[in-house]
């Protein structure tokens, strides 16, 4: 570890360039003014989740809607750059990933470019300083137009393309998250204050001396008071960031917890003058919803792969009002991922763009303004339901505004479907699949969890979202003895291990050569889902790669 005044933090490539004594300076001093703060705002999350989980009788939407806010008279209207108002699609990727963050700012080869890029130091990244560090370095390579790679292994060469680049939305880790390699008087910063000062002293910077604003996505937010942390952070730290424009930095906070997505006006107006939008999470919403209803026997799942978000009432009602919420206060509602893989089967890539259309169409036509995707393949099917509908002059309905008419009060979190054996196994392999791509330094992978099986599908780009609804459904049908509707198997504990067992076996069939770190996936898989059969919900990030 390398000391500089208060701070230790391992050597990691290329840190000589992003921690100077300015940089670290900052550091410390908003981790001395906000680090009580963010351990209370833990606090105070796992108290409203324990407080739920032990009244496993009460339905959560009417437990957490009791101190709730009425804005219906509510008249105020955000300050959203005209940039941010463009309709299309935002690429997605891993900002740590040299090649993908490069690739993602490029055409493709239908010479299809993506209106934003989400650059992402959370979820699709591998949690780390030396993501975090690595991120920093190529998004300020990226802003000053000098950013390159040459892959030694695939002997090639990755440059920007010219012309304009993609606006960028900036992703960092959540207020949940340490970084145990970053420490300041031995305790470990917060990931949140960590990243954000990187990015805001770096490529942020260098943004605002080209005239742009500076983006970011605010993830894993669950109520107004952490809003307003993030309120307070960013005008603390334009005092103490030599040159940074506080009215140049603009936020879309992520729809991800079942107790934001009730209070989301609230949360919104919390945010202040950084507040642009909102957007809907699907994935990590659905993990929160099953862990905020975990004990209650009246809100079992069915296999969460016919949970869409079309065909699901209570999502369709939650949606519908974050669009109106934007819409009525003037902000930007932007939609889910769309996370199909390109493959060498022409059949498999029409069969995802088919899918991948009316998936935007939907969002287009419910007053969604963008969406993100995974890979450049898709970028322009994803895109162009978003653009076409608002260059027919389309303009969202009076009541397409108003969020009274999509109430949130009533909301039945249990989904309609079935519950298989073959449901519960496809989470445990993509559970496996994951972590294995974790344990190789990796937060998101493509992933067929029927690989194997008959049928053309393509596979899908999976972050850490989908590891935790598969976690978080496999726990809940142990927790509550589910029978399966295929075998007539309870589900327990025995039962879970073995399709782990099994689904080692098959891995290993195909890839072998990769024993090791499946093997340890299996380990840590486990032992998550145990924590979670105990309510302990703690984030993948707390576990130690190296005890596996």
């Amino acid at each position: 570890m390398k000391t500089i005044n208060r701070t230790s933090f391992k050597e990691v490539k290329g840190y000589e360039n992003i921690l100077n004594s300015n940089v670290i300076n900052v550091i410390e001093n908003l981790h001395d003014k906000f680090y009580e703060r963010i351990i209370n705002l833990r606090k105070d999350r796992l108290k409203v989740l324990n407080y739920v989980l032990s009244n496993n009788e009460s339905n959560p939407v009417k437990i957490l809607n009791k101190n709730h806010e009425n804005h219906e008279n509510h008249e105020w209207v955000l300050d959203v750059p005209k940039q941010l108002l463009i309709p299309g699609i935002e690429i997605s990727g891993p900002s740590s990933q040299t090649s993908m963050f490069i690739n993602g700012l490029n055409s493709n080869m239908e010479g299809f470019r993506a209106d934003g890029d989400l650059d992402d130091n959370e979820d699709a990244s591998g949690h780390s300083l030396e993501d975090t560090i690595q991120s920093a370095i190529n998004r300020k390579g990226a802003v000053e137009g000098n950013l390159e790679y040459f892959d030694e292994t695939k002997n090639k060469k990755y440059v920007l393309e010219e012309g304009k680049l993609p606006f960028f939305m900036h992703r960092e880790r959540g207020i949940l998250l340490d970084e145990y390699d970053y420490l300041i008087d031995s305790k470990p910063v917060c990931a949140s204050i960590l990243d954000t000062v990187l990015t805001l002293m770096h490529c942020g910077i260098k943004q605002q001396e080209k005239g742009d604003y500076i983006f970011f996505y605010l993830p894993k937010l669950e109520n107004s008071n952490e809003a307003k942390f993030w309120r307070d952070f960013f005008d603390e730290a334009v005092k103490i960031i030599h040159g940074l424009d506080g009215d140049k930095i603009k936020a879309i906070m992520l729809v991800e917890s079942l107790p934001f997505a009730l209070d989301m006006e609230n949360c919104l107006k919390s945010l202040g003058k950084y507040a642009a939008g909102l957007n809907a999470a699907r994935w990590d919403l659905k993990a929160s919803v099953l862990e905020f209803v975990m004990t209650n026997k009246n809100y079992i799942w069915p296999d969460r792969f016919d949970v869409t978000v079309a065909s699901t009432p209570f999502m369709v009602s939650i949606f519908k009002h974050l669009v109106a919420v934007c819409l009525k206060h003037k902000g930007v509602p932007i939609g889910g991922m769309a996370t199909a893989l390109p493959s060498k089967d022409k059949e498999v890539n029409l069969l995802a763009s088919k899918s991948i259309e009316a998936d935007k169409t939907w969002e287009a036509n419910n007053g969604f303004l963008r969406a993100w995707v995974a890979h450049i393949y898709h970028m322009k099917t994803a895109a162009m339901p978003f653009k076409n509908l608002h260059a027919s002059g389309w303009t969202p309905s009076e009541e397409m505004k108003k969020p009274e008419l999509y109430p949130l009060e009533d909301i039945n979190l249990r989904p309609e479907g079935k519950i298989t054996q073959e449901g519960t196994r496809r989470n445990i392999r993509t559970i496996i699949e994951y972590l294995e791509g974790w344990f190789n330094g990796r937060g998101a992978k493509g992933i067929d969890s029927q690989e194997g099986l008959e049928g053309k599908r393509p596979a899908l780009m999976e972050d850490l979202a989908t590891a935790r609804i598969s976690i978080g459904q496999t726990c809940q049908r142990v927790l509550h003895e589910s029978i399966s509707q295929d075998t007539n198997k309870v589900h327990d504990i025995k039962l879970v291990k073995d399709i782990f067992a099994d689904e080692l076996r098959n891995i290993l069939k195909l890839r072998p050569e990769n024993s090791v770190n499946y093997n340890r996936a299996v380990n840590l898989g486990i032992d998550w889902l145990e924590s979670y059969l105990n309510l302990d919900f703690k984030p993948l990030a707390y576990y130690d790669r190296g005890k596996y």
